[in-house]
């Protein structure tokens, strides 16, 4: 049963994820990368995709917040809060950047939040091996997601192709992280559940 210190600090870690500017301790991946010229479209484009990380980088933040609330093992819980430290940089590196391309984050980010917390807590009750499975299957399904959009960015924005490759790096280091912690395989019909949500997820923060 989770304590009211504990709800306390969660609530504030959401308002801190929804409306603090982000932090970083690494550099930024695209610090040395030169500024180049985009045509107000490429901008336009690049700034859309930009936001769906951003809104998946809200939505790890809240499922690996839910889910070390839940989970029952130490080492468990802590590669959980190790893999959202890791998100929150991800959120400050794609925050800055949407601002460059002048563009703006999702507008429905505290529901993709707020429903990202609840699936959290759920996996972490099911049990540890399934929490981790659900990280790791997370974490490839988010590696392949950063695959295509690496493809689709204008050939020219080094800056955004940066942050998204070092993105795509720690990703799936969280996701061997979980293997090696015991995580469970999780069956097809779940995994195909997350997928489609996933989509629904991209589809919309595109637009809004």
């Amino acid at each position: 049963m989770l304590k009211l210190d504990q709800l306390i600090i969660q609530f504030d870690q959401g308002l801190r994820t929804l409306f603090a500017p982000a932090h970083t301790v690494r550099k930024y991946p695209d610090e040395d990368m030169p500024d180049v010229v985009l045509s107000d479209e490429e901008k336009r484009h690049a700034a859309a995709l930009m936001r769906i990380n951003h809104v998946g980088e809200v939505c790890a933040q809240a499922l690996y917040q839910g889910q070390a609330l839940t989970a029952r093992n130490l080492q468990t819980r802590e590669a959980l809060r190790q893999a959202a430290w890791e998100e929150t940089e991800h959120l400050a590196w794609t925050e800055r950047r949407i601002a460059e391309l002048g563009g703006r984050k999702s507008l429905l980010n505290p529901l993709w939040y707020g429903g990202s917390l609840a699936i959290g807590v759920m996996a972490g009750l099911i049990g540890d091996k399934w929490n981790l499975g659900f990280l790791e299957e997370t974490e490839k399904q988010v590696c392949r997601h950063l695959d295509d959009h690496l493809g689709k960015l204008p050939p020219q924005d080094g800056k955004s192709r940066a942050i998204l490759t070092q993105m795509r790096v720690d990703e799936a280091q969280h996701a061997d992280v979980a293997h090696e912690h015991g995580a469970a395989n999780l069956p097809l019909p779940v995994r195909v559940a997350m997928k489609l949500s996933s989509r629904v997820m991209t589809g919309t923060a595109y637009w809004v």
